[in-house]
């Protein structure tokens, strides 16, 4: 998975379109997700499209997450919100500002309000994840 940075060097020299298109490239490069992981524990409730979001402990204390969505456009977003905390601690995305991190794309400039409504809803799922998991490990 591409940096946050990296995406953003690519993402700030296109226009709107082309911005579509590189979002449903990111949920392209996601890791395909087994279904039999998308259950209503992993389902990020409050988006228009349906999203699963699920983490895996790796390295340690280091979290990858695996996630799908029906709609390309919102996988693609659900994959600009792992690649803020993709392969960290699992405290350090509990603590994480994923919101401050994606400012910079200014999605709700971008796209409509039912693509970006489930956006706080993914950081949330993300960050409850990796809170459970640091407070096991601990």
């Amino acid at each position: 998975m591409r940096t946050l940075d990296d995406i953003y060097d690519e993402y700030e020299f296109l226009d709107g379109d082309d911005r579509y298109r590189l979002l449903i490239d990111l949920g392209r490069e996601l890791e395909p997700m087994p279904d039999a992981l998308k259950t209503d524990a992993t389902l990020v409730r409050g988006c228009s499209a349906s999203v699963w979001v699920y983490p895996l402990e790796r390295g340690g204390a280091d979290l990858h997450f695996l996630a799908d969505s029906n709609a390309a456009i919102t996988k693609g977003i659900v994959a600009l919100v792992l690649a803020a905390v993709q392969d960290q601690p699992a405290g350090s995305v509990a603590t994480a500002d994923i919101a401050a991190l994606l400012d910079r794309f200014d999605l709700k400039r971008q796209l409509s309000s039912n693509r970006t409504q489930g956006v706080p809803n993914m950081i949330a799922l993300v960050r409850d994840h990796a809170a459970r998991i640091a407070g096991t490990a601990v």
